[in-house]
């Protein structure tokens, strides 16, 4: 079996938290590095999940865990824990995992398996603020360049925000980072909430996980919980949107999605309709670098997720 090189970008965050335990559970992929940021919660935060979560998988000290940008580029960070709990894990309690680590930042990480890896091969998987990304950008432009694509869960077109009438938060929190990303020479799928929104979680897929009795699957299944309890808390329905695994569900099984040629740009001045992702369709297909999700099969997502899941029981 040809494995699929990546670099999962992330800040997890109850979402990320979901993609990874499908990420790890999933022998088709090469995981070379986990590399968090500050979001959902503050870098610290994000970089402790990131192994604990590794943790809980099985997967002793690899693949390794670096901590990254604690703030955006020219922004304070605005943290989203009142969807992700005060830990960004929900219930979950956490505790110091007893693998360190990872000397480097996010940024020299991305740089340095980018760059030693040949052209066209590595897919970075963003499913945070896109500062690493951008850090890594400035640090070495050559990264576009030899990036197989970048998968990435943010913004919105159809759907209005979840954090503003126009913005998603991945976006909006920093909205440089991803103009810089989104300007650079590099092929983008987009997964925004037109699409996760359609991958709500069923009340018996989580039974499901739950009774695979996997440590595993028994966080995952309190992920999935707790994205219930925040939906109907903020009133968005009574079944919580799962954005993230989007993305990894996408570079396992694209044929789950459907994508459409474009071209996408944020508003990094207005304040108003800060972080707004303007998704322009009238480009010429052959021309366009970015594409962007517009239909998801639901059920192919939970059903990769509970098939992946049940490898760890």
């Amino acid at each position: 079996m040809s494995l699929i090189p990546v670099i999962i970008d992330c800040d997890p965050g109850v979402d990320d938290a979901v993609a990874l335990f499908l990420a790890f559970a999933s022998p088709e992929l090469d995981i070379r590095a986990i590399t968090t940021v500050g979001g959902n919660v503050p870098a610290d935060k994000t970089a402790r999940n990131g192994r604990l979560l590794r943790h809980l998988a099985g997967r002793g000290s690899r693949p390794p865990v670096h901590a990254g940008a604690a703030r955006p580029l020219h922004r304070h960070l605005d943290i989203a824990d009142h969807f992700h709990g005060i830990d960004g894990l929900g219930t979950l309690e956490p505790f110091e995992p007893e693998n360190p680590l990872a000397e480097g930042t996010s940024a020299q990480a991305i740089v340095h398996h980018v760059m030693t890896s040949e052209p066209g091969t590595i897919t970075l998987a963003v499913t945070g603020p896109m500062t690493n990304v951008a850090l890594a950008l400035r640090q070495e432009p050559a990264v576009a360049g030899r990036l197989k694509r970048i998968v990435a869960m943010g913004g919105s077109r159809t759907e209005g925000g979840n954090i503003t009438a126009s913005a998603e938060y991945n976006i909006w929190a920093d909205p440089e980072a991803a103009h810089e990303v989104l300007t650079a020479a590099v092929e983008v799928v987009m997964m925004g909430l037109d699409v996760t929104h359609q991958v709500r979680t069923p009340d018996a897929v989580i039974e499901t996980i739950r009774a695979i009795g996997s440590p595993a699957a028994s966080a995952c299944a309190a992920m999935l919980d707790y994205g219930q309890y925040t939906a109907r808390k903020w009133a968005e329905g009574q079944e919580g949107p799962m954005h993230d695994p989007c993305v990894i569900a996408y570079i396992l099984k694209p044929e789950l999605f459907e994508l459409r040629a474009c071209a996408i740009q944020v508003e990094t001045v207005s304040e108003l309709t800060r972080g707004h992702t303007q998704v322009e369709f009238r480009v010429p297909a052959e021309q366009a670098r970015h594409h962007w999700g517009v239909r998801a099969d639901r059920d192919g997502v939970f059903d990769l997720i509970v098939q992946s899941l049940r490898r760890t029981a």
